[in-house]
């Protein structure tokens, strides 16, 4: 794509960069929350690679990851095409520690979203009336919820074989085929024809920059596929599961996993244990399957049913 591009009015023409600041509501003090849209855009003719962090404002790696790629310049001279980065979507759940809005909706359940909606439908509405029109493929950058660390992870869905692909360049630890959320940004896109993967990596609140890093080589990796860039990146072992369950907490008490995240279990193995909190009895959690833990819960008080470890399989 090569034409001028009008982002709420804002026109930019090939070989630019631009900021753009989209209003998006203002908090009962009158301060105006508006989305920062950075846009850099090649001479030359090419794919539109949108990138976004911090649809759930409490999962600050996205941010930090989409950050560092500016900052190191990442995107300034492109060989062709050109990049949409959004560090924070979610503005209002970032300043408030929180992944949803003011009304506690969650934005990425929000989509194809309204500007006449609450805060949550506004921000999807932005995103899907501005920027996916203008996308060929996008990356969403996620952390796992609060205290539950996802390994470095992209997932892709089976019914849009060109998301595979995007994922099999990413060249993450892990793949895993996951079917798209009703009405999530991944579903959207997926409906307009965009492939969009979404990245996980650390857990909210916390950066981590193991997971940090390996998002920066996956977007290397992503321009190069696209003939955008060509940075020196080796490959990586790449693990595609196609399966994954939660192991849970069978009784009350203090869960201490063993286990490292990342690392292939086999049926039988001793993967933790539920010491009781009165000190009477220790409970082993053991893996039911052969497979891969690609998230560990790191909260160590845990009630019945709790999820403790998600484990994929091939």
């Amino acid at each position: 794509m090569n034409d001028i591009f009008n982002i709420n009015g804002n026109l930019i023409a090939p070989g630019e960069q631009a900021v753009v600041r989209i209003p998006v509501g203002r908090l009962p003090t009158g301060n105006q929350i508006t989305i920062s849209v950075n846009v850099f855009r090649s001479a030359v003719p090419g794919p539109v690679l949108f990138l976004s962090g911090g649809i759930h404002g409490d999962e600050i790696n996205g941010i930090e990851i989409l950050r560092q790629a500016i900052e190191s310049k990442m995107f300034d001279n492109l060989l062709c095409g050109s990049v949409i980065a959004i560090p924070l979507v979610n503005v209002f759940g970032f300043i408030n520690f929180s992944r949803d809005v003011s009304d506690g909706k969650d934005v990425n359940r929000s989509f194809p979203g309204s500007m006449y909606g609450s805060m949550a439908s506004r921000v999807a509405r932005i995103l899907t009336r501005h920027i996916l029109p203008l996308s060929t493929a996008g990356i969403d950058f996620h952390t796992g919820g609060q205290a539950r660390f996802n390994h470095p992870q992209v997932r892709f869905t089976n019914r849009q074989p060109s998301s595979k692909i995007l994922a099999d360049a990413f060249n993450a630890p892990f793949s895993i085929a996951k079917p798209t959320i009703l009405r999530s940004l991944r579903r959207m896109a997926l409906d307009m024809g965009v492939p969009v993967i979404v990245y996980e990596g650390g857990e909210a609140l916390r950066v981590d920059p193991f997971s940090v890093n390996q998002a920066l080589r996956g977007i290397k990796n992503v321009l190069n596929h696209l003939e955008m860039a060509s940075f020196q990146v080796e490959r990586q072992e790449n693990v595609i599961l196609n399966k994954s369950s939660w192991i849970r907490s069978g009784i009350p008490g203090l869960f201490y996993p063993i286990v490292s995240n990342g690392s292939r279990i086999v049926k039988g193995e001793l993967l933790g244990w539920i010491h009781d909190v009165l000190g009477n009895s220790n409970t082993a959690v053991t893996s039911k399957i052969n497979g891969y833990v690609f998230c560990i819960n790191n909260r160590p008080v845990v009630y019945p049913g709790d999820p403790l470890l998600n484990v994929g399989s091939v």
